[in-house]
Order: C-alpha cells, then sequence, then structure tokens
C-alpha cells in the first residue's frame, strides 16, 4: 500500500469514534450570572446553549465584572450558530482583542472557552481532562488561601481562619498579610506594615504547626531593596513558597530576589499568554510559575504555558481563588500536568460555596476528586441563580 493510501487508512478508527451528531451541535444562546460572595467581590459565570440543550459553564471573575460583561457579549457573536468544537475559531477571532482589553478581555476569553471546552466532553462523553491527554491523577491536591476570608486581618484573626483551615484537612495554607501595604510608602511605613505582615505570619505558623506548609504572597508591594529585606525575616518560618515580593516587570528584580531567597519563590498569576510567559520563564523569574485560567487565556493556554514550563523544568501551581467552576476548569488541566505542583482554592468565603454546583463541590483532606462524568462534570445550581442572571443573548 502506498504511503497516501496507507496514512488516510490509519486515521480512519480515530475519527469513527467521533459521534457524527456531536459535530451537529451549535451555540445558540449566553447567560451571564453575578453571584455575591463577600466584601471582596463577586463571581461572575457564563453558561452556553445548545442547539441539542445541553449547557456548558464556565468562570470569568476578576473584580472588574462590568467591563467582563461587556467583553461577553463582544465575544459571544463569535461563537454562535458555530459548532460546539470552535475553540481555536474563538481563540484566532478573538485574542487581540483580549489582550488589548486586558484583564476583563482575557477574562471573557477564557469563561467562553471554559464552557466549549465544557460543551465538547459532554458531547463526546469524556471528562475535561481526556480532551488535554488524559488525567495523571486522580485527586488535586488545593491549598487554602485564606486572604479573602480572614477578618478581622490581625495576627489573631489570620491564626484563626488558618486552623479553621486546617480543621477542614487542609495541609497547606495561604495567607496575604501585607496588603494593607500603601501603594507609595515612605520608608518607615513599609518597614511597619513589613514587621505586622511578619508578626501575623508568626502567629500562623505557631497555629498550624511546623509540618504543615505555610505560602505567603507578597503581592508585588516591596521594591528590591526592601525586598530583600523581606526575604531574609522570612527565613525562619520555612515557608513552602514566597510569592510575588516584587512587580513582575522589570523580571530582572524577580530573579534578583529568586537567585538569593533560600526558599522557593512562585508568580505569575496576571501574566496573559505563553508569549507572557516566555520572558518570565527565561529570566528564571521564580522557581513555580502560577498562570490563572481565567487570567492567562484558558485552559489550552494553561496547558500550553505548563507544557513550556515543563520543557524549562518549572513546576506549575496555578493561581485562582475563584468558584468551584473555575476551580474545576483549573483542575481537568492540572491533571494531566507531569510537572504539576499544587492548587488554589477560596477558603471561606461563603458557607455556600459546594451548593453552587451540583453535584457539590467536595474538598476532602485538601484534595478535590476528578471522576469520569462528562465535560467539567458539574452544572450550576438554578436556585442559587435566581435573580442574578445580568445578561442573556
Amino acid at each position: 500500500m502506498k504511503r497516501r493510501h496507507f496514512l488516510p487508512a490509519l486515521a480512519a478508527p480515530a475519527l469513527l469514534a467521533v459521534p457524527p451528531e456531536s459535530h451537529a451541535v451549535t451555540i445558540t444562546g449566553m447567560e451571564v450570572f453575578q453571584i455575591p460572595v463577600n466584601r471582596r467581590g463577586d463571581w461572575l459565570l457564563v453558561r452556553l446553549q445548545t442547539s441539542a440543550g445541553l449547557t456548558g459553564i464556565g468562570e470569568a471573575s476578576h473584580g472588574r465584572d462590568a467591563e467582563a460583561t461587556k467583553m461577553l457579549a463582544e465575544f459571544f457573536p463569535l461563537v454562535k450558530g458555530r459548532t460546539i468544537f470552535s475553540v481555536e475559531h474563538l481563540r484566532a477571532q478573538a485574542w487581540k482583542r483580549a489582550q488589548e482589553a486586558g484583564r476583563p478581555g482575557a477574562c471573557a476569553l477564557s469563561a467562553i472557552e471554559q464552557a466549549l471546552f465544557d460543551l465538547a466532553g459532554q458531547a463526546l462523553g469524556i471528562p475535561c481532562y481526556d480532551l488535554f491527554g488524559g488525567a495523571l491523577r486522580p485527586r488535586i491536591w488545593n491549598y487554602a488561601n485564606i486572604n479573602r476570608s480572614t477578618d478581622p486581618r490581625t495576627p489573631e484573626g489570620f491564626a484563626a481562619m488558618a486552623k479553621r483551615a486546617v480543621d477542614a484537612g487542609f495541609d497547606a495554607i495561604k495567607m496575604a498579610p501585607l496588603d494593607h501595604m500603601p501603594r507609595q510608602p515612605d520608608a518607615a511605613t513599609r518597614e511597619r506594615v513589613m514587621e505586622e505582615g511578619l508578626a501575623a505570619m508568626r502567629a500562623v505558623r505557631d497555629a498550624i504547626g511546623p509540618a504543615r506548609h505555610l505560602l505567603v504572597d507578597a503581592h508585588s508591594h516591596f521594591d528590591l531593596e526592601s525586598g530583600r529585606r523581606l526575604l531574609s525575616a522570612c527565613e525562619p518560618l520555612n515557608l513552602f513558597w514566597l510569592e510575588e515580593v516584587t512587580p513582575p516587570k522589570p523580571p530582572s528584580n524577580l530573579a534578583t530576589i529568586n537567585r538569593e531567597a533560600k526558599m522557593p519563590t512562585a508568580g505569575g498569576e496576571s501574566i496573559f499568554g505563553l508569549a507572557g510567559f516566555y520572558e518570565y520563564i527565561r529570566n528564571d523569574a521564580v522557581d513555580i510559575a502560577m498562570p490563572d485560567v481565567k487570567y492567562c487565556g484558558g485552559m489550552q493556554e494553561l496547558k500550553a504555558i505548563a507544557a513550556f514550563c515543563h520543557a524549562a523544568g518549572v513546576p506549575v501551581s496555578p493561581h485562582g481563588p475563584a468558584s468551584p467552576v473555575g476551580n474545576f476548569a483549573a483542575a481537568h488541566v492540572c491533571a494531566t500536568m507531569p510537572n504539576f505542583l499544587i492548587l488554589e482554592y477560596g477558603f471561606g468565603e461563603t458557607d455556600w460555596r459546594q451548593d453552587l454546583v451540583e453535584p457539590a463541590e467536595r474538598i476532602e483532606n485538601g484534595h478535590l476528586a476528578l471522576t469520569s462524568r462528562p465535560g467539567l462534570g458539574i452544572r450550576l445550581n438554578d436556585k442559587l441563580l435566581e435573580g442574578r442572571r445580568t445578561l442573556a443573548v
């Protein structure tokens, strides 16, 4: 048999494995829901509707809901009337605009893309992780981010919330006790805020004990010199990582911090696209990369960034104190990463979080168990959505 005949014959069984009717399923509508969470903001969720009655969901939460909703309305016509297998079409048509629009554009693109992957998995009868090469692990390790739920933001308040997370089964706790740093502090203010933050870190370390993992996010509040002082002060705390000490640009400052740090460093949550991560990783800005499925360009881009980091020998720990929808979207990709480390979980923000989706989100001993249910494996609980729809097209 000649090669030109052999290759199509070899491919034929794979083509026959795809249900032929699935390609006839098209996008017919979109709903956007704004769900109040707490004083720190809302969850912005998307649900795509189809000609076959299937629905797919995604998340665009980031704090600028009106702007993101506007971008969702702008991007939806790119997929309306098209097959559910239109991820590459969406990316090709929306990528530049999403980049120009900043985070609202990135989140809108990602939310629609998440929903398309959810629909594709449902139509094919497979979980989303199988769309990305198959799962390497059935359970996804999560750390509890207590930053958005801690009140009061005192050493005692942080310690109490950390203890709650430990009691809930988490063995890794993240805090950001330096967020009261002014935008342009004088030297005395910066030192005072740093000492207050260190007091909270010590209180949490005492509360969780030496065997559990403590992660600290500095939220880029330091310049190079003050960041060096923070490094030295954090050394006795045995941190799992210290996150984003200085702003991401220039990456040379983070690279200097990374070289001098005696603990692992992490960052990259705000970067859009693989191209953005190229300079970040090439400059050894951090030990651990933290792309966010909502901010980086979606599930497919998260997978590409993880593959690039794997080639560079860099572990990936996706950022994302999101709703269960965003957490599941990231988790399905994390399941396929050979260099996955740990995933972020927004702990303690609501007492109804697990009820937002059906089946309910369940975190056991700090791990999210993925199932073989098709797509993302969850659907929105309509009872919690009543009166929360902000857009229907």
